[in-house]
């Protein structure tokens, strides 16, 4: 695994080279990836691991990322008038970390509906190959002005390369 972009210690970056996902049950082609080495103010004051709070640091993070890498920058969204606004998190922790871990994320939308869409997460240790956490979050898109959700375009959608194949209209779909 090549880096081609160290993280300073705290923030995530994205990651250089792709690596296969495939081990660690990722079953998009093309997750977007990114890294980080945690740095001693992620640690919790009452336990020496890192703190939960940190986890959906990352999430929201590797998602925001992963957007400017599809060209929605948040100042390009705030620009349109629009933005994600997190509906829900499902956050499964599988295993500490410590200061100076160095971590993998791989982040990738699962399905885009008309003002919603599903991305998923796994957190990795790869210097024993343990995943720290799998994770799902539902945006929504928001129309800023009127601060109700609204529709995804389709280009959009497809930007982000969804697994499932994009939906402009709800088609009875509970989430």
């Amino acid at each position: 695994m090549t880096l081609q972009t160290q993280p300073t210690s705290g923030h995530l970056v994205p990651l250089g080279s792709p690596i296969d996902w495939s081990r660690y049950d990722v079953p998009h082609h093309a997750p977007f990836q990114c890294h980080l080495t945690i740095a001693p103010s992620q640690i919790s004051d009452t336990i020496p691991h890192v703190s939960n709070i940190e986890y959906v640091r990352w999430l929201d993070r590797a998602a925001e990322l992963h957007s400017d890498a599809c060209s929605y920058t948040r100042q390009s969204m705030l620009d349109a008038g629009v933005m994600w606004f997190v509906a829900r998190h499902e956050i499964d922790y599988l295993a500490e970390t410590w200061l100076d871990d160095h971590l993998l994320i791989a982040t990738w939308v699962r399905q885009v509906r008309r003002v919603k869409a599903w991305r998923e997460y796994v957190v990795v240790r790869p210097a024993d190959e343990t995943v720290i956490c799998r994770a799902a979050t539902l945006w929504v898109l928001v129309d800023l002005t009127t601060r109700r959700p609204t529709r995804i375009p389709e280009i959009m959608a497809k930007a982000f390369a969804p697994i499932e194949p994009f939906m402009a209209k709800d088609q009875g779909e509970s989430n």
